[in-house]
């Protein structure tokens, strides 16, 4: 393959991935030499390094692009806000996730989301609702997530099996929401959401349905016993 075309194969797959690539991978699926990946490679990191906004990472076998750090505090003043509000939602879809099927792995989390959760995960991470308290046994020894006694204490909840039903949860977390709309001081990691009220009519009318119904009669071949119980 001539040079020039592998390094821009190399830029696009880097582009699209977003994560780091196995460069054993590349070789054999382009059915190339060791050699031209790691020629390409090191031309590719001679093109984004010094001020340039993108750098090339190579780590542990794999190549990634990633940003200059010199720029770290710039970009975070700018995208962090961002991140936080537009994953509000996904951080509490997330935190519901691993309380109710916890230990669980980042993979089972996205397919029951069907959508990426790193940056999700890391958001929990960083407010310490969630841990990682293992990993499981299976081929890579994905870490396994757990919720913390922050989480138990931010939703008021003794002990996991104590854990009410997911509307509940949300129930929980809207009056937190309410509280902290009051208290601006004391800012939650969910204080942006706007949850449906809990839909209780249909048991509501159940319930008062149940209250109406006659009391059920004795059969005549039962009413000469003393001692029957009634079981509710």
């Amino acid at each position: 393959m001539e040079i020039e075309l592998l390094d821009q194969i190399l830029e696009a797959l880097l582009f699209v991935s977003g994560d780091g690539i196995n460069t054993s991978e590349i070789e054999e699926l382009l059915e190339l030499q060791p050699s031209e990946v790691k020629q390409s490679i090191a031309r590719l990191k001679k093109k984004y390094s010094g001020k340039c906004g993108i750098h090339l990472l190579h780590y542990n076998g794999k190549i990634q692009f990633g940003s200059n750090p010199d720029y770290e505090d710039t970009i975070a003043c700018v995208l962090n806000p961002i991140k936080e509000k537009e994953l509000s939602n996904a951080a509490l879809e997330t935190v519901a996730i691993i309380a109710y099927k916890q230990p669980v792995t980042r993979l089972e989390i996205e397919q029951i989301r069907g959508v990426n959760c790193d940056y999700a995960v890391q958001v929990l991470l960083k407010h310490n609702l969630i841990e990682v308290v293992g990993r499981k046994d299976v081929v890579g020894k994905p870490l396994l997530f757990g919720t913390t006694d922050a989480f138990l204490k931010r939703f008021r909840i003794e002990s996991i099996e104590q854990l009410p039903d997911y509307e509940q949860l949300l129930a929980s977390i809207k009056v937190l929401e309410e509280g902290n709309s009051r208290a601006p001081e004391a800012v939650s990691l969910y204080n942006e959401f706007e949850l449906p009220p809990e839909e209780n009519e249909a048991s509501n009318e159940a319930a008062a349905a149940a209250d109406e119904l006659p009391e059920e009669e004795t059969p005549d071949f039962l009413r000469d016993e003393t001692d029957l119980q009634k079981i509710e």
